[in-house]
């Protein structure tokens, strides 16, 4: 998101739509138009805004629908695949060890927390340089190259979850992959 430079400002919570809903009470302060979203899916509308001279009223609340509409708008006599073609390219993936307590899960995420490097080199990650760390929800490290790896103890199940980002997308299924499987050996 903050790669694409189309937004003035991007604000990170914890996943959930109750998070982000929260969130636009402290964005209306500074800005207009505040929206949002969840990684699942869903858009959130947390103001009124003007679309073609018509006001389209706040819905705090998770809707496909919108950013649908919007897209096809967007894309006028063009297409969609043009659009995402402005955009930098990111890839993403996921995965999680399920039946994994909470309790050691905030327990490795500690270790990570403490000292970021030394759990990366604990993953078997060498050589990589950390731009930074967010422990809004769980742990996110920003690597230099603009890879992301984030950890986070599920909110409603026994599970560890991990999240990669990066340029390719067999390059995050690698991180992943390779931090759950050293994660389970630790």
């Amino acid at each position: 998101i903050e790669r694409s430079k189309k937004f003035k400002h991007v604000e990170r919570t914890k996943i959930g739509s109750p998070y982000v809903i929260a969130e636009f009470a402290n964005l209306k302060k500074q800005f207009n138009s505040v929206a949002g979203f969840e990684a699942n899916g869903g858009f959130l509308l947390g103001s009124d805004v003007q679309v073609n001279g018509q006001l389209l009223k706040e819905l705090p609340t998770r809707d496909a629908i919108l950013p649908a509409i919007m897209l096809l708008a967007a894309a006028g006599e063009g297409s969609i695949s043009t659009l995402v073609n402005t955009l930098p390219q990111r890839f993403t993936y996921s995965d999680r060890i399920q039946n994994f307590a909470t309790e050691k899960s905030l327990a490795i995420l500690g270790l990570g927390k403490l000292d970021p490097v030394k759990f990366l080199t604990r993953l078997r990650f060498n050589n990589v340089s950390i731009h930074s760390v967010d422990e809004t929800d769980g742990l996110r490290i920003t690597l230099v190259d603009g890879s992301i790896v984030h950890f986070r103890p599920s909110g409603n199940a026994p599970e560890l979850r991990c999240y990669a980002e990066g340029v390719d997308h067999i390059l995050a299924k690698q991180c992943v992959t390779q931090c759950l499987e050293n994660i389970r050996k630790l």
